[in-house]
């Protein structure tokens, strides 16, 4: 190689992201795990509805987040509608130390909901989700992500 010649070929650089370290793929992820962040011990299932017809289930225990969204490449859980971000929203699974009857500590390990800052946003029940906020999942609650018509509850 000549001395002062310029390379153009692909170095990599762009591909590393040096101050989280969360890349998957070649691709910076939006979202970095809280300190709080635990595996579930719960069996956690959602399904996804479409015109009232279960058409998927997923298992959600497995990790301590997922991510959703529309690139294959890096989601765990794919929403294909073009109103759908590449990178759309987390489940995180949060450990929290909550009081029982008898006044002793316990460990309890709960899903939240986490919109990624969409232009066509996260719902819960209906209601539009904050960008960068925890929102807790309960039992039977109906997520959507932007204009899709799948329900995940």
């Amino acid at each position: 190689e000549e001395k002062g010649k310029i390379d153009f070929n692909i170095s990599g650089a762009l591909a590393k992201d040096t101050t989280t370290g969360n890349l998957v793929n070649g691709i910076v992820i939006k979202y970095s795990e809280p300190v709080e962040a635990a595996k579930p011990i719960q069996l956690w299932r959602l399904y996804v509805f479409k015109d009232d017809i279960v058409i998927e289930t997923l298992f959600l225990h497995r990790k301590s987040f997922y991510l959703i969204g529309r690139d294959e490449r890096v989601v765990d859980i794919i929403t294909a509608h073009p109103s759908c971000s590449k990178q759309h929203a987390i489940i995180q699974y949060r450990a929290f130390n909550e009081r029982d009857e008898q006044g002793r500590y316990t460990e309890v390990i709960k899903p939240y909901l986490l919109d990624l800052g969409t232009t066509n946003k996260t719902f819960l029940n209906g209601a539009e989700l904050e960008e960068a906020r925890y929102y807790e999942l309960k039992e039977k609650d109906c997520i959507k992500f932007g204009s899709s018509t799948r329900e995940y509850v």
